[in-house]
């Protein structure tokens, strides 16, 4: 690590658009006790961070420094950390919603939200996945309890989070649907879809039904009408809240509901890892931005046309 005690990091002083956002000289991080301090490599760009960015999400005012995907180099370790040491390659997700700050050249978090990047797992690779993945995991394999033979509905099958969540649903044997405009339908079937909905033409409510799990991603009207389409038994996985008259709908039609938020998880990164290092996982990385460009980064992602993620790079 050279002997600078300043960093580059993208930041922002008031809520906004992508113009906000500011490339500045900050402070680097020290790790903690039970911390590492790692030299960002590459970070995805989710949702949430333009969401947080315009004052939608959990963080309050600025200043502050998005992003909660890592990948990059262990260069220093707090005290007490026995599972990484300086040089390693990790990747993993800062604790979400309050640990972030991984949109800069170093960030901190604890030792045990990251794992080693596989052998064969590039660094765009590693950073684009954690955040989506461990979403996506945590939703269909800890919440949904998804197995082989059910049946699965996702929502926005082409974005971030659902392009990651048909990968590891096929991984556990599920029958997997997912909507997209018709445009995306073949890169749904590259994912492993087995039926594909266009959401402009038809009315995903009619087209489908006897799901055991919906993975919801728009909440609203939209979550409500998804629980016409599960089995009696079934599970909807919401990641936005849910309105309260939901409730009462689920549960006159004996369904199930659930509203997840992601968490850091070293046994979901490793499953993540094992995915990808066996090639049943792989991120689509739409676009590359350097650091500098995190604004770039944001108004590509606030279009909704990305198929994919985008990933920032620091040098």
């Amino acid at each position: 690590m050279n002997g600078s005690k300043t960093m580059r990091a993208i930041r922002q002083d008031t809520l906004g658009g992508p113009d906000v956002l500011r490339e500045v000289e900050t402070e680097r991080p020290s790790p903690r006790p039970g911390e590492v301090l790692i030299r960002v490599r590459a970070a995805g760009v989710n949702p949430t961070d333009w969401k947080h960015r315009a004052g939608g999400g959990f963080l309050g005012e600025p200043p502050f420094v998005l992003g909660w995907d890592v990948c990059g180099t262990v260069v220093e370790t707090g005290y007490g950390v026995t599972i990484h040491r300086t040089g390693d390659e990790v990747f993993g997700m800062l604790p979400y919603p309050f640990g972030h700050g991984a949109h800069a050249e170093y960030a901190v978090g604890p030792a045990r939200a990251f794992v080693a990047r596989p052998e064969g797992v590039d660094v765009l690779q590693a950073g684009a996945l954690p955040l989506v993945s461990l979403t996506a995991w945590q939703a269909l394999v800890d919440t949904a309890v998804l197995g082989p033979g059910q049946r699965l509905l996702v929502h926005a099958a082409a974005g971030g989070v659902g392009h990651v969540a048909v990968q590891i649903a096929k991984s556990r044997g599920a029958y997997v649907v997912g909507t997209a405009s018709s445009a995306k339908h073949g890169f749904l079937r590259s994912l492993g879809t087995d039926e594909q909905i266009d959401y402009r033409e038809t009315d995903f409510a009619e087209a489908v039904s006897g799901m055991d799990v919906v993975l919801e991603t728009f909440g609203g009207e939209h979550a409500l009408r998804s629980l016409r389409v599960l089995r009696p038994g079934g599970i909807l996985v919401s990641l936005l809240p849910l309105p309260r008259e939901l409730y009462a709908e689920a549960e006159r039609l004996g369904v199930r509901t659930a509203v997840m938020l992601v968490e850091d998880d070293q046994a979901g990164m490793r499953a993540v890892a094992d995915l990808a290092a066996t090639g049943r996982l792989r991120a689509v990385v739409a676009e590359t931005f350097p650091l500098a460009e995190a604004a770039r980064a944001h108004a590509a992602g606030e279009t909704g046309r990305t198929a994919g993620k985008l990933v920032l790079t620091v040098d």
